[in-house]
């Protein structure tokens, strides 16, 4: 009885011992594979003004810690002078977390413009910067803001230009991003015949993306029937691909009338043909049931309210002579007038948008 027993027992403890060895084996390399797998990027690949992170083209996102022992004000841009962090104050002494989710791709600015560096380029500004860490890491279930437009939208190479395009990640929280494939001259008719915009841009369409289309400014010489067309052609390939379309009107430009009024042709983008861009838009949206943002109705209100002196630091009137194109100032501006209709519009939950 006894022997039996002890064969018992030794049997329960080989299998025992059998039971760790071959347990042990997975653990092993679960422990190796962790010790492998390289670290998620961070501060080593910083300066006190720069970040630098080779990754492939993707979509990432960000979590930084801001703050030092003195009181701080940091502001976070990226690739082509995009801004994706507004500047944002600490305590001395105290860390603020923010996140963010960024586009990386090549071209990393316009489409049709230059390559720029490859992975992500970040900079550090602000009145006080005081970056305390960073990590990057891939982004797993983002939701895509893709922006189709011209020189008013799209991320600008260098100042004193920029789009509200380039303004509107800065307003975005981690897990909505802006991918801006706006181009410099585009109008409805080119953006359509160039294979390296709308026949790259579509492809990348994913199940409930926002594609965001403001083309007006260079159909100058576009028909009405063609225009409408191009429209229509850009609603229906958004939603073939399961994307949500979102038809914008164009930015005003800065010309007055004596009484202090916008010119009903040049300014409200009326073109030489006769063809009311803006009024078109209108009627797209309601005929497909497209959302619209009737950014020429907002700022128009804007330029007028401010006035003929006042209106010029929206736009280049003093530094280019240019009454189209926004500032930084202007473009962060429009780009808080998109925030806002997005928001009015229940097309991104509010707890992805900063409020300010």
């Amino acid at each position: 009885m006894r022997r039996g027993r002890a064969l018992g027992r030794t049997a329960v403890t080989a299998a025992v011992a059998l039971g760790i060895g071959l347990s042990a084996v997975p653990a092993q390399a679960q422990a190796q594979q962790h010790r492998e797998r390289p670290p998620a990027p961070g501060i080593e690949n910083c300066t006190a003004t720069a970040c630098h992170f080779d990754l492939p083209p993707g979509t990432y996102d960000v979590r930084v810690t801001l703050g030092g022992d003195l009181a701080s004000s940091t502001a976070i841009g990226g690739e082509t002078r995009r801004a994706l962090l507004p500047e944002t104050a600490a305590a001395a002494g105290e860390r603020v977390v923010r996140s963010f989710t960024v586009n990386v791709r090549t071209p990393e600015g316009e489409p049709l413009g230059t390559e720029g560096t490859p992975g992500l380029d970040l900079t550090v500004g602000g009145t006080a910067p005081a970056l305390a860490g960073i990590r990057v890491t891939p982004a797993r279930h983002a939701r895509q803001i893709l922006l189709v437009g011209d020189s008013t939208v799209c991320d600008q190479p260098g100042d004193p230009y920029s789009g509200w395009g380039q303004r509107l990640p800065q307003y975005l929280r981690k897990g909505l991003s802006v991918a801006n494939y706006a181009d410099s001259g585009e109008s409805t008719v080119s953006y359509l015949g160039n294979p390296l915009l709308w026949d790259t841009v579509r492809p990348l369409i994913r199940r409930g993306d926002l594609v965001l289309i403001q083309l007006a400014h260079n159909d100058k010489t576009t028909d009405g029937a063609t225009y409408r067309a191009g429209l229509e052609t850009l609603v229906a390939g958004v939603r073939e691909r399961g994307g949500e379309p979102v038809l914008v009107t164009p930015v005003v430009r800065r010309w007055f009338n004596a009484d202090g009024t916008l010119n009903n042709n040049t300014a409200l983008l009326v073109n030489g043909l006769g063809v009311d861009h803006p009024a078109v838009i209108r009627s797209v949206a309601a005929d497909r049931d497209v959302p619209l943002i009737d950014l020429t109705a907002r700022t128009k209100a804007l330029v007028e309210s401010l006035g003929v002196e006042g209106s010029k630091a929206l736009y280049l009137s003093n530094e280019k002579r240019d009454n189209t194109h926004t500032s930084v100032h202007g473009a962060t501006v429009y780009a808080d007038l998109v925030r806002e209709e997005l928001l009015n519009l229940g097309l991104v939950p509010r707890g992805k948008v900063r409020v300010g």
